[in-house]
């Protein structure tokens, strides 16, 4: 996939994050679900910035549900 600017993401995590925690994944907005999940969602720069994101989301102990690349911001 070539691209030339950051890719936008959709990363689901179980349970509900406050939006206090938004520092933390570089300023994604935090959209909880009425499942139970919250949805972290805005552009990553790169892969690099990718993988850290995801090695944060493993640090805090939240189980992953799903990363999808996106071409658009989800709704919420």
């Amino acid at each position: 996939m070539s691209s030339s600017g950051p890719q936008h993401y959709v990363i689901r995590v179980r349970g509900r994050l406050a939006p206090r925690w938004a520092p933390w994944f570089d300023g994604m907005a935090l959209v909880p679900q009425d499942d139970g999940t919250t949805v972290i969602d805005g552009p990553v720069a790169d892969q690099s910035a990718l993988h850290g994101l995801l090695r944060t989301i493993s640090d805090l102990g939240l189980p992953l549900v799903s990363v999808a690349a996106t071409d658009e911001p989800t709704p919420s």
